[in-house]
């Protein structure tokens, strides 16, 4: 059996008296797609953030390759991470938002180049190429001259999903990043990453409303609620036959108001 790419031990985090994520452990094997689902507020969101490192965690320990993230070898024992550590596992890592975060007086080609320029240090020459090619992976090479201004919700998202493919991250996050666009424009983006599922081995982690597509997705579903897992499986398993009351009441919500599952 392969290590778990991600290891998340008893992980603790509250924003002042409101815990949000309340001794979550689980495990993350490579190349596995896996949805993250359940109401606002229960800690999904804040999971991607942690793993991101954009949020820092209470207490615990999680690990990406084996390697601690928040914590860091020293004098034979463990002490916090400092920020020369912290970049160098957030390189293993790309997060896509669910507001785009693209840099708007920059070209669609000078937002994908930018890190990769800065942060490992690649030829422009180079970036431009591998940007090239990721744009037109997700159907954006023509408008590689635009700023970000000239172009749709989805475009931006699909701009959005090759700039953090370019730092060739081993694990991909995905935060509600259709929940920002208008209907029309929600599949564009959805035929993406389905792509992506299909054609990489990367590990990939979804948060999403969207029902049906982390059906459709993923490999394992984790229904998270208040802080903690209540209830996982494989798709089926969970959309079709969830176990759980609290996981059923939620699906048959989520039906109620339209969507698909």
């Amino acid at each position: 059996m392969a290590a778990p790419i991600i290891e998340i031990e008893s992980i603790s985090k509250s924003f002042g008296a409101f815990q949000v994520l309340d001794q979550l452990s689980m495990q993350v094997m490579p190349g596995e797609k896996l949805a993250l689902i359940g109401p606002s507020g229960s800690g999904k969101t804040t999971i991607l953030r942690i793993l991101m490192t954009l949020e820092r965690i209470d207490g615990g320990h999680i690990r990406i390759e084996g390697e601690e993230l928040y914590h860091m070898s020293k004098n034979g024992g463990l002490a916090p991470a400092d920020e020369k550590h912290l970049t160098k596992m957030r390189q293993k890592i790309g997060m896509v938002f669910q507001l785009f975060n693209l840099f708007p007086h920059m070209s669609v080609l000078d937002n994908v180049t930018l890190a990769p320029i800065l942060t490992k240090g690649v030829s422009r020459a180079d970036a431009r190429k591998r940007a090239m090619e990721l744009l037109d992976m997700v159907g954006m090479s023509a408008k590689a001259d635009a700023m970000p201004s000239q172009l749709s919700g989805g475009q931006k998202q699909r701009v959005a999903i090759a700039r953090a493919l370019a730092l060739s991250p081993k694990i991909m996050l995905f935060d509600e990043v259709t929940s920002a666009l208008d209907p029309e424009l929600v599949e564009e983006v959805l035929n993406v990453m389905r792509k992506l599922a299909a054609e990489t081995d990367m590990t990939m982690l979804l948060v999403t409303h969207e029902m049906g597509f982390a059906h459709d997705f993923a490999d394992r579903v984790l229904f998270f609620d208040r802080g903690r897992i209540v209830e996982e499986g494989k798709p089926d398993d969970i959309f079709r036959h969830p176990k759980q009351e609290r996981t059923q009441t939620f699906l048959r919500k989520i039906i109620a108001a339209g969507h698909r599952v």
